[in-house]
């Protein structure tokens, strides 16, 4: 596969209840676009070097979630649920009819609560790197540390800290895509936690029933946060199970060419 130019990427904002909401999209062949949503506390340029991948065979659309990136950033708590309203409105906007859903860590939360409400109309569901969430997680929700709090200081070293706190996922020579995680997580720092707080308080386990779409569960190896939920979504869902080649929690960044490849490849099952 050639490398698409991330020069092709449109950018544009679509209305709804909670204010504007901002996408990137590539591409417009196919019928059946992809949507594709991001972990807490990133933006769509998680999918910075896949979105123009993706685009190369089908319309390719990745959305800041509500709350975060350039996207509206209403007052109250956030949920699962409220992000789904948001990202639901996203694709009535773009006319997204019957979509491929993709979803990495939050986003992949986010893409079972979607998928299990609109049925029929996600045409398939990919999800990377998914926390599974249950009862038990749930209830030892608030005994978790924070993922990405700091607190400001005057000298600046909390950006030190911030950095630190993500350094391990990335090997040596993959700074540029740790400095786009920390435009993200300063962006919304005063309520950097939040999504995270989100996801380990969803009800998952009572809404995977209710998915009917074709699904798929990745991991990358590194990621021992979520490689072991590839086993319990297979047994939830009697989906498939992929390990990655390689990579850590921001494998979309770190395997772009891998990660829209089995895109691709998942999206055009029959």
């Amino acid at each position: 596969m050639t490398t698409p130019m991330t020069d092709t990427v449109r950018k544009g904002y679509v209305p709804s209840p909670f204010g504007q909401l901002h996408y990137a999209e590539c591409g417009g062949a196919g019928d059946e676009p992809v949507l594709m949503l991001h972990q807490t506390p990133r933006s769509w340029t998680e999918y910075l070097h896949v979105l123009p991948r993706v685009g190369t065979a089908r319309r390719a659309v990745a959305m800041d979630t509500l709350g975060f990136g350039a996207s509206a950033k209403p007052e109250g708590p956030h949920s699962i649920e409220r992000f789904a309203d948001a990202a639901e409105a996203l694709a009535d906007a773009l006319g997204l009819e019957r979509f491929h859903l993709v979803g990495h860590h939050t986003g992949g939360v986010i893409a079972v609560e979607l998928a299990a409400r609109l049925g029929e109309r996600v045409a398939s569901l990919l999800l990377s790197a998914t926390p599974f969430i249950d009862e038990e997680k749930r209830r030892t929700a608030a005994e978790r540390k924070q993922v990405d709090h700091v607190d400001p200081r005057p000298d600046g070293s909390h950006l030190l800290e911030l950095w630190n706190r993500r350094r391990d996922f990335y090997a040596s020579g993959e700074e540029a895509a740790l400095t786009r995680f920390m435009v993200d997580a300063l962006t919304v720092l005063d309520r950097v936690e939040e999504g995270h707080v989100a996801v380990r308080s969803y009800a998952m386990d009572q809404r995977l029933p209710g998915i009917t779409a074709r699904t798929l569960a990745v991991c990358a190896p590194g990621d021992h946060y979520s490689l072991p939920a590839l086993e319990r979504f297979a047994a939830a869902l009697g989906c498939e199970t992929r390990v990655l080649s390689g990579g850590h929690v921001p494998v979309p960044e770190q395997l772009p060419a891998e990660f829209a490849e089995i895109v691709l490849e998942w999206s055009a099952r029959a």
